[in-house]
C-alpha cells in the first residue's frame, strides 16, 4: 500500500473492527501525520526535530502511541453510544461481519428483541466489540545505515530498518510488524533485543511477527532462522509474486495455487518442526514458553478480486484469513488517495497498469503511467533535468560514484550516470537503451507519501505533490469509489460491486502476468545468452507447465463457479499452454 496510503488507516477503520498495516519507513512523513491528527483530535503536539537524538525511532514511536490512542478512545465512544440510531457506527460496526459470524446472528438477533431481553443482548454485543489491529510493516530491503554531520555512519541498530523496528517496539501497541522482501539477518537478530517479542507468564506474546513470504520454502527458513532465537511467527502471509501491488518478487514460475496446495499440505509439519524449535531455545534461555498449542496462520493475498474467489482460498486451501489491499484504493473512508489519482485510477485503461523499473531498489514496481508523479518524471527529462532533488534518502544506498550513498532516482546520480554513459561514445541505439534504464528510476519517497498529506487539505514539504501509486494489476476492473461498507459486502458476498466483464479469474490473471514475465526474460536471454539465465528459464518454464496442468486439475472440477466460467477458464488453460509451447519453440531456436 505504498507509504502514505494507509498511514492513518487505523484511524478510520480500527473501530470496526478491521486490521490494517501501517508502513513506518519514511519518519518525515509519520512526523507530518501525527501533527495533522494532534491537530485535528485536539491532543497536544511537540515537535520531534530531525536532528534529534534516536529521532527517527522516536517519531514512529510517537505517531504509533498517538493513533493507538485515538482508536482506544473511539472504541469507548462507540460502547457508551445508544443502538437507538441505526446510522451510527455501532451498528456498523455488527453489520458489516460477516453473515455467518456468531455477533452478526446475535446482532441480528436483537433487532428482533424488545425490552429486558433487548437490553442484556446489546450489553453482551457491547462487550464483544474490539478494536481491529494496528500492524505496521518493515521493507527488510529498506534499510541504508544513518550517518552522522560528518558522513560517518551510525552504529548499525540505527539503519533505517532497525530504528523502525525500535520505534514500534518501544510502543504501546499490541500487534505485530509484518516483514517484507525478504530476510534481513540483523534487523530479524535484533528482534531478541526487546521483551515485547517473547511469550509473557501466560503465553501471550504483546508484539507478534508476521513473514510475508512467496512460497513454502521461503517461510520454512525464514520461520526457522527466528525460532532459533526463541521468536515465535504469529503468521505466513503468502502473497503472489506478480498479481500483486506494490513492489514484486517473482518466484521462478511458481504460481500462486501449486504454492498453497504445498503450504496446505505440509502446514502441520512446519508448525510442529517451528513450534518445537522455538520451545527449546525459550527454555534454554529461561524464558516463558509459548502456548501449548499454539498454530501458525497462514494466510494469502494478491488479485482477490470476488467473493467466490475469496471463499475458494479459505475454504479449499483451509487458510486463516485473506487480504485485500489494491481495491481499497477506491474506498476514501478506508485509504488516502488524492481525489485527481483517484480520477485517474478510474479511468486508467488495464494496459497503463504495469510492472515498470522505477524503484531505486532495483526490484520491479508496481506502477501506473497516468499518474501525475509519472507525468512529472517525464517533465524533468524533457526539462533536461532528469531526477530528483533527493530530501529524504530513505533509498539511498548507490556508492558508484560517492563515499555516502545515494539514490539513483536522485539529479545527482542520473546526471553523473547519464555523463559516464555519454563519455563511452555508444552508438545512438544502445545510448537511448542505457539512458531510458537511468531515468525510468523515480522518487518513491516523495511520491508515494504525497497523498497522505494532499487527502488531509495539506501541502507537501517544498510543494512536492506529484503523487505515485503503486496498485496491483486487479484494480483495473474496479471502476468506482466504494464506501467501506459496500467493499466489505463485496468481500463476503452480503452484494456485489461490478467488475469489468473481461476480468479472468484471479489465478488464470496471475498466471498471464508469469507468461508475459516469462517472454521478457525470454527475450533478455536472446539478447545475451548467458548460461546461468539458461537454466533460470528452463527452470520457469517447467514451473508454469506443472502449474498450469495443476489448474487444469484443480480448478475444472473443484471451484464452485458457473458451467459458463468453467468453459473459460478451460479455453484460457489452453490458451496458455498452447502460448507456452510458442515460447519453449523460441527458446529452443535461440
Amino acid at each position: 500500500m505504498g507509504l502514505g496510503f494507509t498511514i492513518d488507516t487505523p484511524i478510520k477503520v480500527a473501530r470496526f473492527g478491521i486490521d490494517s498495516v501501517v508502513s513506518i519507513m519514511e519518519d518525515d512523513l509519520i512526523e507530518s501525520m501525527r501533527k495533522i491528527h494532534c491537530r485535528k483530535s485536539g491532543e497536544p503536539y511537540l515537535p520531534i526535530a530531525k536532528d534529534v537524538d534516536d529521532a527517527r525511532a522516536k517519531r514512529i514511536t510517537a505517531y504509533l502511541n498517538l493513533m493507538d490512542k485515538l482508536v482506544k478512545e473511539q472504541i469507548n465512544s462507540l460502547k457508551t453510544t445508544s443502538f437507538d440510531r441505526s446510522d451510527s457506527d455501532l451498528h456498523l460496526y455488527f453489520q458489516m461481519l460477516p453473515e455467518n459470524h456468531q455477533l452478526h446472528r446475535l446482532y441480528q438477533k436483537m433487532l428482533q428483541l424488545t425490552g429486558r431481553e433487548r437490553q442484556q443482548t446489546e450489553l453482551a454485543l457491547m462487550k464483544a466489540i474490539v478494536p481491529g489491529k494496528i500492524d505496521v510493516n518493515i521493507m527488510t530491503k529498506v534499510d541504508r545505515l544513518s550517518y552522522d554531520e560528518e558522513d560517518k555512519p551510525l552504529p548499525r541498530e540505527f539503519s533505517a530498518a532497525l530504528s523502525s523496528l525500535r520505534g514500534f517496539a518501544n510502543s504501546n501497541l499490541q500487534s505485530s510488524v509484518v516483514f517484507s522482501a525478504g530476510m534481513n539477518p540483523a534487523l530479524f537478530s535484533y528482534l531478541e533485543s526487546f521483551g515485547d517479542f517473547y511469550p509473557d507468564e501466560k503465553g501471550h506474546i504483546k508484539k507478534g511477527v508476521v513473514l510475508k513470504v512467496s512460497d513454502y520454502r521461503s517461510a520454512l527458513i525464514q520461520g526457522k532462522f527466528l525460532a532459533k532465537k526463541g521468536i515465535w511467527v504469529r503468521e505466513f502471509r503468502i502473497e503472489s509474486g506478480l498479481n500483486c501491488g506494490g513492489h514484486a518478487f517473482a518466484t521462478d514460475g511458481f504460481l500462486m495455487g501449486p504454492i498453497l496446495e504445498e503450504f496446505k499440505t505440509k502446514r502441520n509439519s512446519l508448525n510442529e518442526e517451528i513450534f518445537n524449535m522455538c520451545q527449546s531455545v525459550l527454555v534454554a534461555k529461561g524464558k516463558n514458553l509459548l502456548k501449548e498449542g499454539s498454530k501458525i496462520r497462514i494466510t494469502a493475498q494478491g488479485g482477490i478480486g470476488t467473493a467466490n474467489e475469496n471463499r475458494f482460498l479459505l475454504d479449499y486451501y483451509e487458510l486463516d484469513g485473506t487480504g485485500w489491499g489494491s481495491p481499497f484504493l477506491m474506498v476514501p473512508e478506508a485509504t488516502c488517495v488524492d481525489d485527481h489519482t483517484l480520477d485517474r485510477l478510474i479511468k486508467a485503461r488495464k494496459s497503463d497498469f504495469y510492472l515498470s523499473h522505477s524503484s531505486p531498489l532495483g526490484v520491479p514496481f508496481n506502477n501506473l503511467r497516468t499518474s501525475s508523479g509519472e507525468e512529472q518524471r517525464k517533465q524533468r527529462i524533457e526539462k533536461n533535468r532528469p531526477g530528483s532533488p533527493c530530501y529524504k534518502k530513505v533509498l539511498s544506498s548507490n556508492t558508484e560514484f560517492t563515499k555516502t550513498p545515494i539514490c539513483t532516482a536522485s539529479r545527482q546520480y542520473q546526471n553523473l550516470k547519464l555523463r559516464q554513459i555519454k563519455d563511452q561514445k555508444l552508438d545512438d541505439k544502445i545510448f537511448g537503451q542505457r539512458s531510458n534504464e537511468v531515468t525510468e528510476k523515480d522518487c518513491l519517497c516523495e511520491g508515494l507519501g504525497a497523498s497522505g498529506i494532499l487527502t488531509h487539505g495539506e501541502m507537501p514539504a517544498r510543494n512536492l505533490k506529484a503523487v505515485t501509486i503503486c496498485p496491483g494489476p486487479n484494480l483495473a476492473y474496479f471502476k468506482g469509489i466504494y464506501r467501506l461498507k459496500e467493499m466489505v459486502d463485496h468481500i463476503y458476498g452480503k452484494k456485489t460491486i461490478q467488475l469489468e466483464q473481461d476480468r479472468p479469474y484471479f489465478f488464470i490473471k496471475e498466471l498471464q502476468l508469469y507468461m508475459d514475465y516469462f517472454k521478457k526474460e525470454l527475450n533478455s536471454y536472446k539478447e545475451s545468452p548467458l548460461p546461468k539465465l539458461e537454466s533460470y528459464l528452463n527452470k520457469f518454464r517447467e514451473n508454469l507447465s506443472n502449474g498450469i496442468a495443476y489448474y487444469k486439475d484443480l480448478l475444472i472440477y473443484k471451484i464452485n463457479v458457473s458451467e459458463k466460467v468453467i468453459d473459460l477458464i478451460k479455453a484460457e488453460l489452453e490458451e496458455a499452454a498452447e502460448y507456452l509451447r510458442e515460447l519453449n519453440s523460441e527458446s529452443s531456436a535461440v
